[in-house]
């Protein structure tokens, strides 16, 4: 009998070690992208992972890596979002939030330009931050909404033009880019992106499959539509973009505790008693299912959170998969690992996943045909 205890003994001591290894990561899949960079104190995640996104889509497209203003979409946006706010009565979301469909919806209305052609920053200037200008902002739009002089004057939009003008600058029509002159139109057709090529694709079963809807998240002020698909059907659709080529932009929840830019992976595990211990460890993960990922976002425990760019795939020592996604807080090293990139398990991709946009040519073919693509 002893030496049966001994037994079972090494066996638990073994599983439990397995259980307990520490993450080795070798890369599968790295498409080309721009250096990570922080989106300083901003609520602005929407634009800078989409415009990392688009970055990415250029190199693809033109074999050119060219840093985009992230803030020349900002300053076209937020009018269009306190026009929401105020011809809605206060009855719509006014917030910094916004989704990528937002970034497609100004490329396409504005255009582009280069980093060097609108900052968004003045002179002594080295990072962003918007908590005033959002303040303020917000601050204009209640008055506008609560309409003090009983009749609303026709002077609230050049003043919120003015306001951004103050805090952001002037937009452009025209610049120079190595040597040659653009408007931002002129820019966007010469970077070869194309608004129209560009779909998102989500997966909950309160809305019929491969049929566009408006996903009831507050981000989405614009009321912007989405394909549905099965659960299988959009992992696969990430899948398939990545094998060929094509980055994916990411809409998500961060706000687990086993979400951690710090350790730099996001992982669902079986048991919550793991949560902490599987930052830093391989663990079992729960196996997500279509049921489970609605139950999760109806109650409100699956929140949109976060924008983030996805940009290959990785295996830990094990053969599991995660997904590198190139996050926008920066690369200090005590707040965020693998160079400012999070690796989500697959569980978590699948759990934590609001949306995704990509180019419709990255979406495999019997997808694409259900929904006439």
């Amino acid at each position: 009998m002893r030496h049966l205890i001994i037994f079972f003994g090494s066996i638990l001591f073994t599983v439990t070690s397995l259980a307990q290894e520490a993450y080795q990561f070798t890369d599968v899949i790295d498409l080309e992208a721009t250096p990570v960079i922080s989106q300083g104190i901003t609520g602005t995640c929407w634009s800078f992972s989409s415009t990392s996104f688009l970055e990415s889509e250029i190199i693809r497209l033109t074999g050119k890596q060219v840093d985009l203003s992230e803030m020349y979409t900002v300053r076209n946006t937020y009018p269009e979002k306190l026009d929401n706010y105020v011809m809605r009565q206060g009855k719509a979301q006014f917030s910094e939030g916004g989704l990528a469909h937002d970034v497609i919806n100004s490329v396409a209305s504005y255009g582009l330009v280069p980093q060097e052609a609108y900052s968004g920053l003045f002179a002594q200037e080295t990072s962003h931050n918007h908590a005033e200008l959002v303040a303020v902002l917000k601050s204009m739009a209640q008055t506008y909404v609560d309409n003090p002089g009983r009749k609303l004057s026709k002077k609230w939009r050049p003043a919120t033009e003015a306001v951004l003008d103050i805090y952001l600058g002037q937009s452009v029509d025209n610049f120079t880019y190595e040597g040659k002159s653009y408007t931002p139109e002129s820019f966007r057709k010469a970077m070869k992106i194309v608004p129209e090529d560009y779909i998102t694709l989500t997966s909950f079963t309160h809305a019929p499959y491969y049929e566009s809807f408006v996903l009831n998240i507050p981000d989405n002020w614009s009321y912007g539509a989405m394909y549905n698909t099965p659960l299988n059907e959009l992992m696969a659709a990430v899948d398939n973009a990545l094998e060929k080529g094509f980055s994916v932009e990411l809409d998500c929840d961060v706000s687990e505790a086993t979400f951690s830019s710090k350790n730099g992976v996001a992982v669902i595990p079986d048991d919550s008693v793991n949560n902490e211990d599987a930052l830093t460890a391989i663990y079992p993960e729960k196996k997500v299912t279509q049921e489970y990922r609605q139950d999760e976002f109806e109650n409100f425990t699956t929140t949109d959170d976060h924008l983030m760019h996805i940009t290959g795939t990785i295996k830990d020592q094990n053969g599991n998969t995660y997904y590198k996604v190139k996050n926008s807080w920066g690369t200090d090293e005590k707040r965020n690992a693998n160079g400012g990139y999070v690796y989500f398990s697959e569980a978590y991709m699948r759990l934590k996943t609001i949306s995704v946009t990509l180019h419709k040519d990255a979406v495999p073919n019997a997808t694409a045909r259900k929904m006439d693509l």
